[in-house]
């Protein structure tokens, strides 16, 4: 049964600073049966999807003279792009999620949850611990079981690592960086300066980024999926990676769709002038690495702003970009453990639990989108170079905030339904279909994921 849009829709969209009257154009078909939770996990996934289709029909209205296209939401597609990565074949092979060294490990004084996906960050993870490069899980089991929680999260920072000890939603709010999330709206935007409204081409097709050019500088996973989303939308989205430092295959086939990639090495000054003919003829940058990184590639938001006036900036990172935790790296999984949520979801035996999608990402993603439209929505009626910016701790703060439900008897898997099939680059390609549509808008992505560096770092 279709219905009109929920609490959490609204406030996700008052947080974008939009039009409520436009919140009537929103219809959601629920399925109570999926995202199952503690916590309304459900719910904010079809607000931050619906925010992010809604954002997008008000731009189709904008640059195309009519009226706002009525904005449709389904909880089972919405689940299945929240879990796409999960969902996503690579000719015929399911990914793998997790790492062996990526989990959480009992320690002398409770838990601790390690991220140790990539080569660079197991190694780093080991080193902390004092095991050599042949380690397996029995051997970091066997240290952790000897060491505080809290004594092996700063060990493993300090050497460049990943990990996380467990905590109740009562000690991160009371810890202080968290102190200084509570300060911060969910969607932090506004203009740098006043630049001249921009001509972003002619839109066509309810396609309201055709036309507007962006560069992806993110990693796993909130930023690649709004720029997944961006380049659903028409946009001509060009990936940067830096060359020896690849994204896993899997999460590039999943989060790639639309995109083209290319490599360059800011570092270098090759690299870096290329970069800057780059975005000479950008409309949006979207950055998601820690914080602290691009910048020292001359990367601030002024200087951005100074280079390409009228530019929209929208950046994402795990822990928000102030306080003592601003410059530390972190991943959905990680944000779960330390803010509570893996608390709050644990088993009876009080293991620590996950959410059943990595929704932090994916619903901090949808709402980055979702800024990127809004800031594009208001450069077109007013200009000025624009910023937007989310933390996935600060939607945990959002989604905490939110009715808690018994723990569910079972979760069921995502839907698969909601996934669709092409050749590609990389063999026969399975991925989920987009989370929200719109009137006379797309329903599939134009081209299917690259790899790495397939592409020229040059616009079409």
């Amino acid at each position: 049964m279709d219905s009109p849009a929920s609490p959490g829709l609204a406030a996700a969209w008052v947080a974008l600073s939009g039009d409520p009257a436009l919140l009537t154009r929103v219809t959601r078909q629920q399925d109570p049966g999926v995202l199952a939770a503690r916590l309304p996990v459900r719910e904010l996934a079809a607000a931050c999807a619906g925010a992010c289709g809604l954002a997008a029909a008000e731009l189709v209205s904008v640059r195309d003279g009519g009226p706002v296209p009525r904005v449709r939401l389904n909880d089972r597609a919405v689940a299945a792009a929240f879990a796409s990565e999960r969902l996503s074949r690579v000719a015929g092979d399911a990914p793998e999620s997790f790492a062996p060294l990526s989990r959480f490990w009992r320690t002398a004084d409770g838990w601790v949850r390690t991220h140790a996906n990539y080569p660079h960050h197991r190694a780093r993870l080991l080193g902390a611990l004092g095991l050599g490069a042949a380690a397996g899980p029995e051997d970091v089991a066997a240290v952790l079981r000897r060491r505080a929680a809290r004594e092996t999260e700063e060990a493993v920072y300090a050497a460049g690592g990943l990990a996380v000890a467990l905590r109740a939603p009562g000690e991160w709010r009371a810890g202080p960086q968290a102190k200084v999330l509570e300060a911060l709206p969910l969607v932090s935007a506004g203009r740098i300066d006043d630049a001249p409204r921009r001509v972003f081409g002619t839109p066509g097709g309810g396609l309201p980024l055709a036309g507007v050019r962006v560069l992806d500088l993110t990693r796993v996973l909130a930023g690649p999926v709004a720029t997944r989303t961006l380049a659903l939308l028409g946009a001509d989205v060009l990936r940067i990676d830096p060359p020896g430092m690849p994204e896993l295959a899997a999460q590039q086939a999943d989060t790639g769709l639309g995109k083209r990639s290319a490599l360059l090495d800011l570092r270098e000054c090759g690299g870096l002038r290329r970069f800057e003919e780059l975005l000479a003829e950008a409309d949006v940058v979207v950055t998601g690495y820690r914080p602290g990184a691009l910048e020292r590639c001359g990367l601030t938001p002024d200087g951005l702003a100074a280079r390409r006036p009228g530019l929209v900036l929208a950046q994402v990172s795990a822990w928000g970009r102030s306080g003592p935790w601003g410059q530390r790296r972190g991943f959905d999984s990680l944000v779960q453990a330390a803010t509570g949520i893996a608390a709050v979801e644990a088993n009876r035996e009080g293991r620590p639990g996950t959410l059943p999608a990595q929704a932090l990402d994916h619903g901090t993603g949808y709402l980055l989108a979702a800024g990127v439209l809004r800031a594009l929505t208001g450069q077109t009626r007013t200009g000025g170079t624009r910023l937007v910016r989310l933390a996935l701790a600060r939607t945990v703060a959002w989604l905490l905030s939110g009715p808690r439900s018994p723990a569910p008897a079972e979760v069921p898997p995502p839907p698969e339904e909601h996934t669709a099939e092409r050749d590609s680059d990389w063999g026969r390609l399975r991925y989920a279909l987009p989370a929200f549509s719109y009137e006379g808008g797309p329903a599939d992505w134009a081209r299917p994921s690259v790899p790495s560096g397939t592409d020229d770092a040059r616009w079409w």
